[in-house]
């Protein structure tokens, strides 16, 4: 079976981001061979404050009256690379066809997305090669120093 890249899910008609939470992606920089895996949601909620106009349109209620409501939009997937600052710096400086996404699964919700990305990043062993791997933590609670050094 032939990987899924990020662009193949933005070409795809067929491809409806409402019907998953978000995605697990591994980002290789081909010019370096290095490689970056994490995690991208497809909509962000956002709390708004409500205006003067909608306030005063609000129904009549017992209890606190609301001040915000709750808006959501499309992430910006379709042009994330990663969230370390060396994938920030290819992003800039490296043409896009020499970088590469690679979608590793498609989660229904968070939490599943939090389990995805920790699993590949084991399995992957990314915090035992830092010359091929950018991840530099696991869930902020794993790092290389705290793996045992082999003898």
């Amino acid at each position: 079976m032939s990987p899924t890249y990020v662009e193949d899910l933005i070409n795809d008609p067929t491809f409806d981001i409402n019907e998953y939470y978000g995605y697990v992606y591994m980002t290789t920089n081909l010019e370096n061979d290095r490689q970056y895996i994490g995690k991208k949601i497809f909509k962000n909620t956002n709390n708004k404050k409500l205006g003067k106009k909608e306030l005063a349109a609000l129904p009549t209620q017992r209890g606190r009256t609301p001040t915000k409501k709750k808006v959501i939009t499309e992430s910006n997937w379709k042009t994330y690379y990663g969230s370390a600052d060396e994938v920030k710096e290819w992003v800039k400086h490296t043409p896009p066809e020499k970088l590469q996404r690679i979608v590793l699964h498609l989660c229904l919700s968070s939490k599943e997305l939090t389990y995805y990305e920790t699993k590949y990043l084991f399995e992957y062993d990314v915090l035992s090669d830092d010359k091929h791997w950018v991840n530099s933590s696991i869930l902020g609670k794993f790092f290389p120093k705290d793996l045992a050094t082999q003898i």
